[in-house]
Order: C-alpha cells, then structure tokens, then sequence
C-alpha cells in the first residue's frame, strides 16, 4: 500500500462512526440506483474526510462471498447478481430483442475497431452491412454516431456506448477478450494467417484527426444513410 493510500485508510479509520455511516449511505444509494454511479456522485453525499475510495473498497469485500457483488463498470459502480448464481434468474430473464448474427458480428466490428464507417464494417465482414442491422444496433442503445469521416462523402463513423459497457460488464472497453483469450475460448483456430493481430479497442470519446463532428440532427443522418444504401449495389447477404 503506497504512503497516500495508507494515510486514507488511517483517516478513514480515525473515526469509525463516520465510516461505517458512509459505508451504509454508499450501500442505500447504489441498492436504490436504477444505473451505475461513479465515485463522485457518491462521494458528494458521504460524511467529509471519509474517502470515497475507501467506503468501496470494504463495500466490495463485503460483499465478496455474498449473492450480490459490488462491480465495477464503465468506471461507475453497481451490484450484480453473483456470476455463479445467475443461473438461478435465467428464466425471469426477458431479452428485450435477440439480435441477428450479422447484428453481433456488427457490433463486434464497431468495438473492436471504432471509430468505423459502415464500408468498412463491410470491407472487415466481407458482406453488406443492411442499414437495419445497425438500426437494431442503435435501438438498443449500444453503439452511437460519433462524427463524420474525412472522406468523400463523409461518412457516419460508429463506436460503442456506456450502455454496451454495462450490458457486458466491462469496465472499460480495453477489457475485450484479445487473441489469446478468443482464442483459448474457441474463437478464433489455430489456423490463423501469418501476422493475424486483434485490434486493441479504443471507446475515446475525443473525435479523432480524420473525424468531423455531425452536423446534422439524428433523423437527417439515418435518413441519409438509407439513401445512400439503396443507391449502393450489394455485395452480399448479411443475413439480418
């Protein structure tokens, strides 16, 4: 433990009654969240001198052994259904909308290699990305427009939300399985071409040099996406 982190620990300590009524005030507030809570919209309603840090880490020990867990999740925290008793709420489960393979082929190009335009999800899938595979996508909250690529015809460029991050329990979108875990899992074979690389995923909201930002409200830019579709000859079937 570095000397900063342990001098927070000793302040927090300091003054027992203050820590465990802000440890029961974090608890109230992320039972009573509908979303994820970052550490600063905890923090503002925690005791003064009592770090925030600190109240999450005995709240994640805590509740360590417990049938809900503390999690981490797109830097904002929330409780979680322990992983090896999820099976217990597979049947109250309702999926809002099962997604088409060529839809989860799709987001799986956006967040693996964002910010991306539809011919390049194309020219990576091999097969026409249909604009209602990426309505799908946009429906259900996990990928966004970002901007506009400096092409000719300035593109819509994709990349993947908070949303996706939660829906998926990641922290943060560098959490993605790399080659030898898609691998390992069965993903990918031992066949791969020489030089075979997955791309190490970027959420970064920033635009970036070959991005402009959109112009355009929501409407007039999947408008426009669907003309253009219908203009284009299609290369193949996307299955959606």
């Amino acid at each position: 433990m570095s000397r900063a982190s342990a001098a927070e620990a000793q302040r927090s300590m300091s003054d027992p009654t203050a820590f465990r009524e802000a440890c029961r005030i974090a608890e109230a507030l992320l039972f009573a969240s509908a979303e994820p809570l970052d550490a600063a919209a905890l923090a503002s309603r925690l005791p003064r001198d009592v770090p925030v840090e600190d109240v999450l880490a005995r709240l994640r020990e805590d509740y360590a052994d417990r049938g809900v867990r503390l999690v981490e999740t797109a830097g904002k925290w929330t409780f979680r259904t322990a992983d090896d008793l999820s099976w217990l709420l597979a049947r109250e489960a309702q999926e809002a909308r099962r997604l088409s393979r060529a839809a989860l082929e799709t987001l799986a190009v956006i967040a693996y290699h964002q910010p991306v335009t539809r011919a390049e999800i194309e020219d990576i899938r091999g097969v026409s990305a249909h604009r209602g595979t990426l309505d799908a996508l946009l429906e259900t909250g996990w990928i966004r427009l970002r901007g506009r690529r400096r092409t000719p015809g300035r593109p819509v460029t994709y990349g993947t939300t908070e949303a996706f991050l939660v829906h998926f329990g990641l922290s943060a979108v560098d959490d993605l399985p790399g080659l030898d875990e898609l691998k390992g899992a069965g993903f990918l074979d031992g066949r791969l071409p020489p030089g075979f690389a997955v791309p190490a995923p970027s959420d970064d909201p920033t635009l970036r040099a070959d991005e402009d930002p959109l112009d355009e409200d929501l409407f007039t830019v999947l408008a426009q996406e669907k003309a253009d579709e219908i203009e284009e000859p299609l290369r193949g079937e996307d299955g959606s």
